[in-house]
């Protein structure tokens, strides 16, 4: 069974590692809300996002889980302040999603124009049993 899980693009810029396809890596993974990812990726793909990797303050009281990266995608959407909006803060502006399938994901990837690099999705393996001697790289 697969999972789908969304990398922001500023955790793996903060203090992430890259990673590729076939790669073992230890993620604290936090259960998310489709929905908060439906401006960004679409509702589509959105209902298909089972968790976020998180290490940043909110993982506590969940142990790091190793995961086989099988692959990834990285997405791109314009951002904009809605209409009427008081506060000018730029959101995923819904409908301007590009979706770009990668063989490595280093948390820089060069956006088109009028859009913005927002982060992965990736589709990954639960790994269990690692041999003896063998580790996942942490995020």
């Amino acid at each position: 069974m697969t999972l789908t899980i969304w990398v922001d693009d500023w955790q793996i810029q903060c203090c992430g590692e890259s990673f590729a396809p076939g790669d073992v890596v230890s993620w604290t993974l936090l259960e998310v809300d489709p929905e908060d990812y439906a401006d960004v990726v679409g509702s589509e793909r959105a209902a298909e996002i089972d968790f976020c990797e998180e290490h940043h303050g909110q993982e506590e009281g969940h142990a790091p889980t190793s995961v086989e990266v099988v692959s990834i995608v990285e997405v791109h959407c314009r951002y904009g302040v809605p209409l009427g909006a008081a506060d000018k803060v730029n959101y995923p502006v819904p409908g301007t999603t590009v979706l770009v399938p990668v063989e490595k994901a280093d948390g820089w990837a060069k956006a088109g124009p009028d859009l913005r690099f927002a982060g992965y999705l990736v589709t990954a393996r639960r790994v269990t049993g690692l041999p003896e001697g063998a580790a996942a790289r942490g995020q």
